[in-house]
């Protein structure tokens, strides 16, 4: 081994030695996941003290990441936790609505427990819900790594800073990208291999508003791509497969690709 090159590598790995381990944020994030959905436990409690004792377990962890990453941080470590710990009732209850929302949607889904145990969709958006907060908190690393284990996982990408809103349906789901700056209303349903994209723009533009807006209750069917920040779906919509679309759709529109003529859009 070149002598050189080997303290290069050893100097890199000196300087991050104050990045949390990977393994350690994947199982915190199970077991805060476990602790709100007891369908995704492995652990059965005998007694609320119990219970209680291994949230304030996991929570240690928390604090051990924090601390790792105290160098990115800009608010004190208890600061983001207890923000984080506020906001835990809401992001249940909005999984408890995206859950419903895909039992709903999906014909062959038969319960909620199902969904919550075995749906990539559910898995990702709970994920998902959990890295927006931390992002929000300001743990924006933290936030990309958690969105990354969900990735890794499940085909499904969504930038942590994307903005989703309530009873959100993923449906099969593997290949869908959703960019940062995506917003998304309420009832939405999407299948796979959707994107969420940027047209191509200069690095100086990355504070901008890059990805498209996706109206209140509009249906996006397998392979589209949907690019643009100034591209917005109206509500109620239709967005049919293998549709590629750079403009904003009025409210109320079905969108879709008329096979005999591939080149040209129909609406």
């Amino acid at each position: 081994m070149d002598e050189a090159f080997l303290r290069h590598l050893y100097r890199e790995h000196h300087r991050v030695n104050k990045l949390p381990s990977p393994r350690l944020i994947a199982d915190w994030l199970d077991g805060i996941l476990q602790f709100l959905f007891p369908e995704m436990s492995e652990l059965r409690f005998e007694t609320e003290q119990a219970f209680r004792q291994h949230y304030r377990t996991n929570d240690l962890k928390l604090f051990t990441i924090l601390d790792a990453l105290a160098e990115h941080l800009t608010v004190p470590a208890d600061e983001i936790r207890s923000g984080f710990e506020e906001q835990l009732p809401a992001i249940h209850a909005t999984l408890i609505e995206d859950a419903e929302a895909i039992l709903a949607g999906d014909p062959a889904a038969v319960s909620r427990v199902e969904v919550i145990t075995t749906y990539p969709g559910f898995y990702t958006l709970a994920v998902h819900r959990i890295a927006h907060c931390m992002h929000g908190l300001g743990v924006v690393l933290l936030a990309r790594m958690l969105s990354e284990i969900a990735h890794g996982k499940t085909g499904i990408e969504i930038h942590p800073a994307a903005r989703i809103g309530r009873r959100f349906c993923i449906d099969h789901g593997t290949g869908i990208v959703i960019g940062e700056t995506v917003q998304i209303g309420n009832g939405v349903k999407m299948y796979q291999g959707v994107t969420l994209g940027a047209l191509s723009v200069q690095k100086e533009m990355a504070r901008t508003k890059r990805h498209p807006t996706i109206g209140d209750r509009v249906v996006i069917y397998a392979g589209a791509t949907i690019l643009g920040g100034d591209t917005v779906i109206g509500a109620d919509s239709i967005i049919g497969g293998n549709t590629w679309i750079v403009k904003s759709v009025a409210a109320g529109s079905r969108i879709y690709y008329d096979w005999r003529v591939p080149e040209r859009p129909v609406k």
